[in-house]
């Protein structure tokens, strides 16, 4: 919806508007003097104009995020054959792989056949899976259907037994090791270009995936642990090998370290803050706390603190859940255990976080809107607009029929 569009900047617009202007490409290439290249379809995938702003070059891989590595690879190694031995330049690569679907092509191996499934992943578990009432649940791995993409063998349709689930398991595994892979014949290159030694290499993702977290399985849909916590590895020069970095960072906080790196002057309009002391000497340059936010399957607000998150939720996104989570990620990673009920201090600490973040947010926006509101106003989250009468049928006909009435309790307006 409305909130999903870049601001327009209005009558003090110029020549260029202010997101071609602050972003990180542009920073990078007119202050830092570095050639900017992105191999991607990102910005195509999600019409996101502004995730191409500032690049010198842009190679559209073309299948807007349903290509897998083999089929980006040759751009990649293109690009550095070319531009490898070259000084400054900074290169963007997106691989898909690891996305739903799980689309490694089937000759290529599975290295985990024999490996058991995760341990929490019990007999018990997955049967209370199978009662879940949410799209993208083991009975819906499709999101509202169980229907199985004949494109993409690793795609199962539904778990219906422990093997499935082990299948399914194997097959983000899979993806994961081939994506690793590909990076492998990136650092390759690299060093056949005698250039590894004085590269920077930055490997994180967009989201992570849950995998029967909160029972939603190959899904990013909430803002929980599991989906918020995303893949940060660093490595190159000035940066202290094998440390662990425990510390609350946003992804925001990448821009400004990569500006302190290079010495240049990151734009007041970014938000994030450096952690490059952290990468070359271990400092702690973590946050007290992080607030995440997820609008596009259900409508959440979530605190990040100590050893725990809070989550608020505003849309369950036909899931069912509380209006108030509080899990102990220390000690249950995997979010079984529901604290809320039993801590109420906890949780109001996490309320009273949210209230400092929310006041600082709207005291700093350009429109003194909250976009999670607007979603809401809108009809809420994206991918669950419009979906429930349908869904309740084959509720009752999968014989979770006993969800429905509270479905139709909490979303009035889509049965009006």
């Amino acid at each position: 919806g409305t909130a999903a569009d870049p601001f327009i900047q209005g009558p003090e617009r110029g020549f260029r508007d202010r997101i071609e202007a602050d972003a990180l490409a542009t920073r990078l290439n007119e202050a830092g003097n570095l050639h900017v290249a992105q191999i991607s379809p990102f910005g195509h995938r999600h019409a996101a104009r502004q995730f191409l702003a500032g690049f010198n070059e842009v190679h559209n891989t073309g299948k807007g995020g349903i290509e897998s590595a083999e089929e980006v690879q040759p751009l990649v190694e293109n690009w550095l054959k070319a531009n490898a031995a070259k000084d400054d330049w900074y290169l963007h690569i997106n691989y898909w792989d690891v996305h739903t679907p799980y689309r490694v092509p089937k000759d290529y191996p599975c290295p985990f056949e024999d490996d058991p499934i995760p341990g929490w992943l019990t007999q018990e578990v997955l049967a209370k899976h199978q009662q879940h009432p949410g799209p993208h649940g083991s009975r819906e791995l499709g999101m509202f259907t169980d229907a199985i993409n004949c494109f993409y063998p690793r795609e199962l349709g539904e778990l219906k037994t422990m093997e499935d689930l082990r299948d399914w398991i194997n097959g983000y595994d899979t993806a994961i090791r081939y994506v690793d892979d590909h990076v492998g014949q990136i650092v390759q290159q690299l060093k056949d270009a005698g250039v590894y030694e004085e590269t920077v290499i930055i490997i994180t993702a967009d989201h992570g995936e849950n995998q029967g977290e909160l029972g939603l399985y190959g899904e990013h849909g909430t803002a929980d642990g599991i989906t918020c916590r995303i893949p940060m590895i660093v490595t190159g020069p000035g940066v202290t090998p094998g440390q662990v970095d425990d510390g609350l960072h946003y992804q925001i906080d990448l821009a400004p370290t990569l500006a302190e790196w290079l010495q240049i002057e990151a734009p007041a309009s970014w938000d994030g803050s450096s952690y490059l002391s952290t990468l070359q000497s271990g400092e702690d340059t973590g946050r007290e706390f992080l607030v995440l936010s997820q609008c596009a399957h259900v409508c959440q607000r979530a605190v990040r603190f100590e050893d725990y998150i809070y989550i608020r939720t505003y849309h369950d996104g036909y899931h069912l859940f509380p209006k108030e989570m509080l899990f102990n990620l220390k000690t249950d990673p995997h979010e079984q255990d529901n604290l809320a009920e039993t801590n109420p201090e906890l949780c109001n600490r996490a309320l009273r976080y949210l209230s400092e973040w929310h006041d600082a947010m709207m005291a700093n926006s350009d429109t003194g809107v909250d976009p999670l509101w607007t979603v809401m106003q809108e009809g809420g989250p994206f991918h669950a607009r419009g979906h429930l009468k349908d869904f309740v049928e084959r509720l009752e006909t999968t014989g979770r029929g006993d969800a429905v009435p509270e479905l139709k309790r909490r979303h009035p307006r889509e049965f009006a």
